[in-house]
């Protein structure tokens, strides 16, 4: 039956000018007529379907009460029935509610507490009702099932974005999970965005689109109308504030229904996001289905940005209820005080006490946000939720230790080994890095049968005894125990300030003179260890040349090369996946840690099967930790999302652009000594000034960075070069930040 068919047959509407209007459920048109104009909608038809239209027209009855605002009607048929049934699909004709959508005009204050003031009105009418078909209603749109959304998750085509929404999955089982059996209940509209709500003389003056009604937890009424209002916005909080006072001023808010909206915003957001990225291969053509992608997805970017305990303190502070109790960063440190040594050191002239922590940003106890651009640990960004859902699942099924056979153990070795050349083809995996570099030197004496091993000074590889002993940075440092008897300490090889180019003359002359040491001690050198970058020497390359003329001559003297890439490993350079690949050479054994498993406590040696074989001496190799399930399958998650994500093109893009705004900046300030690294491995050489040595010019700019909320670090010998190394998840935008800064920095200390 046609359209006008059904207006002329029931409602006696002739003549009428019928135009399509576009919905998710519903098949809408516009009818324009004598008798007024009028929305007549067209559902197919199911017994769960007529029970909803049915609860949603009683609705409107209820909401007939409040007369200052304008809420859909049902126009009864010339048969005095509110619903249709016509072959399999079900009509209704509703009254048109006139006034301008809240998303054509300005949002001011007092038009988005009218809108919090609205919606109050409208749940404390409707949210006590009961209708079994709206408590018996379930969808994706409603926030308390926002778990059936990660069905969709898949249909997310970039795998960043994919991982930003799991993150947002993972956050929402753990803040509002616990707590869901405590947040009240009621039926609500559920879908107040900016093209359902109706406004007039500046104020909120209505709403419609019921179809999204439902039996839920109130507080995501709130959450859904700030989600929308907020996109696009340049403060949100701000903007949401005035939503939540309207609200809360005639419809009070509970403390914890508060505390978990800056949670549900990400669920409604990520929900949008899901069902766009699944509908789109529905309808690739439809405006109306992804309308609200775009800003969503700016939203969702901006609110990983804010700290959440700023979220709840503004959210708190809207409604006129305290914010939430901190804990005192001075009774903090007092408590550290008396658990642990001051050995253990603390970054920062002001300490930070951290809370939480997502991708690139860390957030502290006091609400803010710092980019950090130091923590290369978490290569794949902090809280990557396919590592910590690798970790969850593997330690909810098995942990157990080497002496067993378990799939996560083969897979990941097959996996890590597939990275590296053919001969490198066994793998030993331990706790950490210092251990690994620990075993590595046994392995190396063992098989060499040879006393000596030869590190570059200002070196770093660990916290063991041997490691120790091999770390220039640390038994040369105020309070070190000095070089032992048994360690060679060649030059490090830098060619910033050596008097030679960095075209393999640096390196030639670094290289002679290595010899001359090893010529000294003829052979006597079971194993040369060298970072591809120095990382505690002030992220210093190795000058070109050097490695390869030096790996031969430890060779031919009957040593073996071990490459430390417990920093640099793992795609961080750019260029390379493995720090040995600058410079044209491969080594005999790999000493792997730090970003190897995203912050959990992982490292591993990497070497030839002869040097497998010679360790196999009749004395069992074991770790009681190394290489179990959990971390076995974590390890092989952060692979994984090092090629999902194309973390390596990421970090060659990003790194490039960045030293080329710092050099950019080396022209306008000549404290800037050098930019050098790959990747995002980035040193930046700090030089004194009149005002002050190149040491307090450099912890200046860390600690003045630190006060702008921007995390980095210092190193080197003088400890005046900047160490950038930030998770992977670092973009153009935060290089764009960390230069500004930066160059404030140096600006506001040589002014005085």
């Amino acid at each position: 039956m046609h359209i006008d068919s059904i207006l002329k047959s029931h409602y006696d509407i002739c003549n009428a000018t019928i135009s399509t209007l576009e919905g998710y459920d519903s098949t809408n048109y516009k009818i324009e007529s004598e008798h007024g104009i009028f929305v007549l909608k067209q559902n197919s038809y199911s017994q769960e379907t007529l029970a909803l239209l049915k609860a949603e027209n009683q609705l409107f009855e209820s909401l007939a009460i409040l007369k200052d605002y304008d809420f859909p009607t049902a126009i009864p048929t010339l048969e005095k029935e509110s619903i249709l049934v016509i072959e399999e699909h079900i009509f209704r004709l509703l009254s048109f509610v006139e006034g301008e959508f809240l998303g054509e005009v300005p949002h001011t204050s007092v038009l988005l507490h009218s809108f919090g003031v609205f919606l109050a009105k409208m749940d404390k009418q409707i949210h006590e009702e009961y209708n079994p078909a709206i408590v018996g209603k379930e969808t994706q749109w409603d926030l308390k099932e926002f778990k059936s959304n990660y069905q969709y998750i898949d249909y997310i085509s970039n795998p960043k974005d994919s991982s930003l929404v799991d993150y947002c999955f993972l956050q929402f089982d753990e803040h509002i999970h616990p707590i869901k059996h405590e947040l009240r209940k009621g039926i609500i509209h559920n879908d107040g965005n900016d093209w359902n709500i109706l406004t007039k003389n500046g104020k909120v003056s209505g709403i419609i689109d019921f179809g999204d009604m439902c039996h839920s937890w109130l507080i995501n009424e709130v959450a859904i109308a700030i989600t929308y209002v907020m996109m696009g916005k340049e403060n949100p909080l701000e903007i949401a504030s005035h939503v939540i006072q309207g609200y809360h001023s005639r419809f009070p808010l509970e403390e914890k229904e508060l505390d978990i909206l800056y949670y549900l915003v990400a669920a409604r957001l990520c929900t949008s996001v899901c069902n766009s990225a699944y509908a789109k291969t529905l309808k690739p053509d439809s405006e109306y289905i992804t309308i609200s992608e775009k800003p969503a997805w700016e939203l969702l970017y901006k609110w990983i940005s804010i700290n959440p305990i700023k979220a709840k303190d503004s959210f708190r502070e809207a409604a006129g209820l305290p914010p939430i109790k901190k804990k005192e960063g001075s009774q903090q440190l007092r408590r550290r005080k008396k658990n642990f040594s001051n050995t253990l050191s603390l970054s920062y002239s002001t300490p930070i006490q951290m809370q939480q922590s997502a991708f690139q940003y860390m957030y502290d106890a006091d609400g803010n946000t710092f980019l950090d651009a130091y923590n290369n640990i978490m290569l794949a960004g902090h809280c990557h939720p396919k590592v910590v859902r690798a970790g969850q699942k593997a330690m909810a099924k098995l942990n157990t230790n080497t002496r067993y056979i378990y799939d996560e153990l083969l897979s990941y070795s097959e996996k890590l080994l597939a990275k590296f050349p053919e001969n490198l083809n066994k793998v030993f995996f331990v706790n950490s890095g210092s251990a690994a570099s620990d075993l590595a030197i046994r392995m190396a004496t063992n098989h060499s049968q040879k006393p000596t091993i030869m590190a570059l000074e200002h070196g770093y590889h660990g916290n063991t005894r041997i490691g120790i002993d091999i770390s220039h940075y640390k038994y040369n440092h105020k309070g070190g125990t000095g070089k032992q008897d048994y360690i060679l300490a060649a030059p490090m090889p830098k060619a910033f300030k050596s008097g030679y180019k960095d075209d393999g003359s640096a390196g030639d002359f670094y290289a002679q003179q290595t010899q001359g040491q090893i010529d000294s001690n003829p052979n006597q050198i079971a194993a040369f260890i060298a970072e591809p970058i120095v990382g505690c020497g002030g992220q210093v390359p190795l000058a070109k040349g050097y490695l390869k003329q030096v790996y031969h001559a430890i060779r031919a003297q009957g040593g073996i090369c071990i490459s430390d890439e417990v920093q640099v490993g793992f795609g961080r350079l750019g260029d390379y996946f493995w720090g040995y690949e600058m410079y044209g050479v491969i080594p005999d054994m790999v000493i792997l840690g730090k970003p190897m498993a995203n912050g959990h406590p992982i490292g591993a040696v990497v070497t030839t099967t002869e040097i497998a074989e010679s360790f196999d001496n009749g004395l069992e190799f074991f770790s009681s930790f190394g290489g179990n399930p959990v971390s076995c399958a974590i390890g092989q998650s952060v692979l994984e999302v090092i090629e999902e994500e194309g973390l390596q093109q990421h970090a060659k893009k990003v790194g490039d652009y960045l030293m080329e705004r710092l050099r950019d900046l080396q022209t306008e300030y000549p404290e800037i000594l050098d930019v050098r690294g790959s990747g995002l491995f980035i040193g930046v050489e700090i030089g004194g000034s009149n005002m002050a040595s190149s040491t307090q010019l450099a912890a200046s700019i860390k600690n003045g960075l630190r006060e702008n909320l921007i995390l980095i670090s210092t190193d080197g010998p003088k400890d005046n070069v900047l160490k950038i190394k930030p998770p992977l998840s670092f973009n153009l935008l935060d290089a764009d930040k960390l230069v500004f800064h930066i160059s404030k920095q140096l600006g506001h200390f040589l002014k005085g």
